[in-house]
């Protein structure tokens, strides 16, 4: 659900965004007549609700509604930006006066400004992002969901015997981008999920945690509250017993929850933003290999999930108006692409990515649409089935990547890995090795690709990391 249309047309014929769309057009006006050069108004509407459910009994229940506007402008070469929840016209005349004068105490730059009127645009088709049914269920059915999720995790094993909870949310929104430059558009989007957070105990009182979860954007494909609980009882449970091994140099299998981070770290190294500041160990390897022939990542902000309804990092435009489009980051292996907005583009002189992400103040910046792994064709059990001696990671903490070495180190913790079979779980130790020799490193892909979040990935196997441990 989404239009781009010229500001001095009316307003879409969608009930919903009636109001706000004249009050984002009126606002870009409003600062035109103060003498900006261009402007940009950004509306965010949207309401959520949410409750933990803990050994049965609500622990927090919230329910809320929000409205903001954000307003950047321009005076030539300088640029400033306000924002307000206060919608009167006392409100939009304070933030429009304040964004003013702002701009006029700014260094110029020569690289700021909106894109050009040409480049403007939105993605036509349904990208099936909104649904009804995300409150289709009354408050109390609500409460029930996660009382569902928590108990199917306590009944799985007698060895659970406590929990963080069990969870519900729902959550609706509306984005409206207007600019000077003639572009209007607005989306709506839908959200539901429900996860399980159980701890279990072992024969000598140790406990561990583990959870699971599922998202979507409609009920309709939201797993069961009790699937999920039964998921999150097993994923506790194979971590009793947990244990260090010692500081060794072996194969690390990353599960598909946790080989999305390291996705997301190469999508950070490739953002414009740190490659024109120098401060990506990517910078100057545009066209290079810099992973394995096998690796081939993906940022496509109009995917539609194998269900039919838009990815979670689905839109019909990014945060300055372009209209959203698929990039390849890693072709075989080879970086072909930096993520640019519009200011990251001119400072490289290249052209924009539609990868700019916008919220109600400040300048754009980058981020990912649904940013994948293109799956390979092996099982998680193939893989692991291949590994003499090994480490399948189940969860990460602590640092992550310097993206300007590539150093990685982390603490984890998973199961550990005995002729091709999983044996005991492994706790208190940390993984580390150097992101751009970890990419060449890949020598598994898994095949197991699902989107649970907007960045994904399957199972990967990497050679040659380093196990800190006993």
């Amino acid at each position: 659900m989404s239009d781009a249309v010229a500001l001095q047309a009316g307003p879409s014929p969608n009930s919903g965004t009636l109001d706000l769309q004249s009050l984002a057009a009126n606002v870009v006006n409003q600062a035109m007549q103060a003498g900006a050069s261009d402007a940009e108004v950004v509306v965010r509407e949207g309401d959520e609700f949410s409750v933990n459910v803990r050994m049965g009994q609500v622990e927090t229940l919230k329910e809320s509604g929000s409205r903001a506007l954000g307003l950047r402008v321009y005076l030539g070469e300088r640029t400033a930006s306000a924002s307000t929840s206060d919608l009167t016209a006392d409100g939009v005349r304070h933030m429009v006066e304040g964004a003013m004068a702002l701009a006029r105490v700014t260094e110029e730059d020569p690289f700021v400004g909106l894109p050009e009127t040409e480049e403007f645009g939105s993605v036509q088709d349904d990208l099936h992002l909104y649904y009804d049914d995300v409150y289709s269920l009354p408050g109390p059915e609500r409460i029930e969901m996660a009382r569902r999720a928590e108990a199917a995790a306590l009944a799985a094993d007698k060895r659970i015997t406590n929990s963080d909870g069990g969870s519900f949310d729902a959550a609706t929104g509306l984005k409206i981008l207007a600019n000077s430059r003639g572009f209007l558009g607005s989306y709506r989007s839908s959200y539901a999920g429900v996860s399980a957070a159980p701890l279990a105990a072992d024969e000598n009182g140790h406990m561990q945690r583990d959870g699971w979860w599922s998202s979507a954007r409609r009920m309709a494909n939201l797993d069961s509250p009790e699937s999920v609980g039964a998921e999150a009882a097993r994923r506790t449970l194979r971590r009793l017993g947990a244990r260090r091994v010692p500081t060794q140099r072996v194969p690390i299998v990353f599960a598909p929850e946790v080989a999305r981070s390291l996705i997301g770290s190469v999508f950070e190294a490739a953002s414009g933003d740190a490659i024109w500041r120098h401060a990506s160990f990517l910078a100057g390897k545009l066209g290079e290999q810099i992973g394995a022939s096998t690796l081939n990542i993906i940022d496509d902000n109009t995917m539609l999930l194998p269900t039919g309804v838009g990815g979670f990092g689905t839109s019909p435009f990014d945060g300055e108006g372009l209209p959203s489009r698929r990039t390849v980051v890693l072709e075989n292996g080879v970086l072909r692409n930096y993520m640019l907005n519009t200011y990251a583009a001119r400072k490289l002189g290249m052209k924009s990515t539609h990868n700019a992400s916008r919220g109600l103040a400040g300048a754009p910046g980058i981020g990912p649409g649904n940013l994948y792994l293109e799956p390979g064709t092996q099982s998680p059990e193939q893989i692991i089935a291949e590994v003499k001696a090994g480490l399948y990671v189940t969860s990460l903490m602590g640092f992550g990547t310097n993206i300007v070495t590539g150093d990685y180190s982390r603490g984890a913790a998973g199961l550990w890995i005995e002729n091709g079979q999983l044996t005991h779980a492994v706790e208190e130790i940390t993984i580390a090795g150097n992101l751009g020799e970890m990419l060449r490193n890949i020598t598994a892909i898994g095949s197991d690709l699902v989107f649970r979040g907007a960045v994904a990935s399957p199972t990967l196997r990497i050679d040659g990391m380093t196990i800190a441990g006993a």
